[in-house]
């Protein structure tokens, strides 16, 4: 059906020949408004391949990037997808060691830093040995390393030879000790027989059918690249913002009338804090799949959404090794709470402890299988085998199938509090304090209790004009009383100025939480 869709829409399937079909039609919107034509990014991935193949690169290696949202994450996306390579997009804003350990971990042979993240990434390449001579930098005269322009200066803009399709290879977050790489086996064949923006058809979006795709969170994030892309290849320009900011999207989805993105609930929440007046200066009927993920959404927040935004509002459950659910705003009126039912290319099972698959209505572990072909931690067989029942795999978030198939989740396995030997599913706490209009964002978690191993504690990030405090805190409390059994409810609240949330909407809970297991015990900071 996706063949037949490009077919009829009189385009060839991918970026690499659509490029050379029509070279002058504008693909992407760089952050400063510059726009590029395909030819032009087209020439870049190729002189990117053959810069990397002169520094040494060869089919199956990798090179990491620590970039932020622009033409050269995309360039170098093209180029190791068409030469055999793995990209290593890094979080831009991990420290030396955590990017080193990326670094060494996954074997890169080259290093491609902007300037604006050198220390951290000049720092990371001494410590994992890398070469200065394998180091480049984006963005200006970066002591230590070279140039960026150089990979590129003086190759040819032409296909390079024995094209071979490669792949991104994303490293999970590290909730618990060191992240581990995602990597999938490279199939061996040209990129133009993977149809690379079938993704995006679980979604119902269609190649080109003036299609926009706003890029409005950072592309070191499997979910963000793998949208960008595919919609790329489907012959959708892309508008990319660099740094995130409520009316500068909405301004961005008026100027340029985008019909897709990619989005968290973070996002939503902040979209809906502005003012009445600045939300209806923009027109945003153009969307047509606005596609959240990656963290809970609460309902009162996806209903304000929708209210605004319309049915364009859809949600998806999947990770980065894999996938997963989807819930058009239709389906999830109807089952509030869902993130949807399984993908043609996934099956959703939830297992007990035993490894016993549970039937509908029954709270476990969630576990996904894909069709499209498996994968693997890198040099962690340990992990790649613990997850798994088979051909199942897991990331650990807990939930339930109903008897139609749609998935509820409740919590991550390792968010769970269990106070007096009672599960609590901290999520369900959160959303009853985001409901508070003092509340900008708000974390809840175990800590430890004598008598009942733990206790919940919220911690909440107070919305603007509003100043924390005993009295927000007490508030805080009455507030939840009439939202929550006695259990679940918070015994305190704490405060800090803003939330530790990556720019995805990821919140590092583990930041809040360690503290107070080092002091072993509760009460106010």
């Amino acid at each position: 059906m996706k063949e037949q869709a490009l077919e009829e829409a009189g385009r060839p399937n991918g970026f690499w020949p659509q490029a050379t079909a029509d070279p002058d039609r504008t693909v992407l919107i760089a952050p400063d408004g510059e726009e590029w034509s395909a030819g032009r990014l087209h020439a870049d991935a190729n002189r990117l391949v053959h810069g990397l193949r002169a520094a040494g690169l060869e089919r199956g290696d990798a090179f990491a990037v620590v970039l932020p949202n622009g033409t050269e994450l995309l360039t170098a996306h093209l180029a190791a997808t068409q030469a055999g390579f793995y990209l290593v997009p890094v979080n831009h804003h991990l420290v030396g060691p955590e990017i080193a350990w990326i670094v060494a971990d996954s074997g890169a042979k080259v290093l491609i830093a902007h300037d604006r993240y050198a220390a951290a990434a000049g720092a990371a390449a001494d410590e994992a040995d890398l070469p200065a001579t394998h180091r480049y930098a984006v963005g200006g005269d970066t002591a230590g390393f070279r140039p960026y322009a150089e990979l590129l200066e003086g190759r040819p803009g032409t296909p390079p030879a024995e094209r071979t399709l490669g792949w991104v290879m994303n490293y999970t977050s590290g909730t618990t000790g060191r992240p581990r790489g995602i990597r999938r086996p490279l199939p061996g064949k040209p990129p133009e027989e993977t149809h690379l923006g079938g993704f995006l058809g679980i979604f119902g979006i269609r190649p080109f059918d003036s299609n926009v795709h706003l890029v409005c969170s950072p592309l070191y994030h499997t979910a963000v690249l793998q949208f960008a892309a595919a919609a790329l290849h489907l012959g959708h320009p892309l508008v990319l913002m660099d740094k995130w900011t409520p009316e500068e999207m909405l301004r961005l989805i008026d100027r340029h009338a985008c019909t897709h993105t990619h989005m968290v609930p973070t996002q939503f929440h902040r979209l809906l804090a502005l003012p009445d007046e600045v939300r209806a200066r923009y027109d945003v009927s153009s969307m047509r799949h606005a596609i959240h993920g990656a963290a809970p959404c609460p309902d009162h927040v996806k209903r304000a959404m929708i209210e605004w935004w319309g049915h364009c509002v859809e949600e998806y459950y999947a990770a980065s090794e894999g996938g997963g659910a989807f819930a058009t705003a239709e389906e999830w009126l109807k089952k509030p709470g869902t993130v949807g039912r399984a993908w043609p290319i996934s099956e959703l099972a939830v297992f007990d402890d035993d490894g016993r698959r549970l039937p509908p209505g029954e709270l476990g572990t969630v576990y996904m299988k894909m069709s499209t072909g498996g994968f693997s931690y890198h040099k962690d067989e340990s992990k790649t085998r613990k997850n798994r029942i088979g051909d199942f795999f897991t990331v650990g978030d807990l939930g339930v199938l109903d008897e139609d198939g749609y998935l509820f989740l409740r919590d991550r396995k390792i968010d769970m509090i269990i106070s007096g030997g009672v599960n609590i599913y901290p999520a369900e706490i959160e959303a009853a304090l985001l409901a508070h209009p003092a509340v900008a964002d708000a974390a809840a978690f175990g800590i430890p209790h004598p008598e009942w191993g733990e206790e919940v504690k919220a911690v909440v990030e107070p919305a603007a004009g509003h100043e924390p405090g005993a009295g927000l805190a007490a508030a805080l409390l009455a507030h939840c009383e009439g939202r929550l059994a006695g259990y679940k409810r918070p015994k305190s609240v704490d405060f800090v100025a803003q939330m530790p949330r990556d720019p995805n909407g990821k919140l590092y809970k583990r930041r809040l939480r360690e503290p107070y297991w080092e002091r072993g015990a509760g009460g106010e900071n």
